[in-house]
């Protein structure tokens, strides 16, 4: 063999200076994967690279089931908090109209919350 063929293969070995695309996916002791990924993928072999994807809506609906761990993020969860949240800043603005009407009707002093959360003397 000569040396120009082998020199020509250690740009394609493994090693740490490898020019092409690793796999990046996380493992399980934490720095990334240093596998190189399938042709034309993000990851490797052994991190879904091979892998196609479910097909059919009951796969599909499986894969849903697997990866829901609580109800927080479901569609109705969140469409539940933004209710809520609208509940909220509906009733703040009743609340700040009402304080307005009684400071400008002379029964509620303009510095009726001081007297419940007095600032420190200096």
């Amino acid at each position: 063999m000569n040396d120009k063929f082998l020199e020509c293969g250690r740009l394609w070995q493994l090693g740490p200076d490898w020019q092409g695309q690793r796999c990046g996916a996380k493992t399980r002791a934490g720095p990334p994967c240093k596998n190189p990924a399938v042709t034309g993928k993000a990851r490797c072999r052994m991190h879904g690279g091979k892998s196609t994807g479910a097909k059919t809506a009951e796969g599909r609906a499986r894969l849903s089931a697997l990866h829901l761990q609580h109800g927080r993020s479901t569609t109705a969860a969140k469409a539940e908090a933004k209710r809520r949240a609208q509940v909220g800043r509906e009733i703040r603005a009743e609340l700040r109209d009402i304080e307005r009407e009684a400071i400008a009707g002379g029964v509620l002093a303009k510095d009726w919350r001081e007297m419940f959360d007095p600032k420190p003397d200096k």
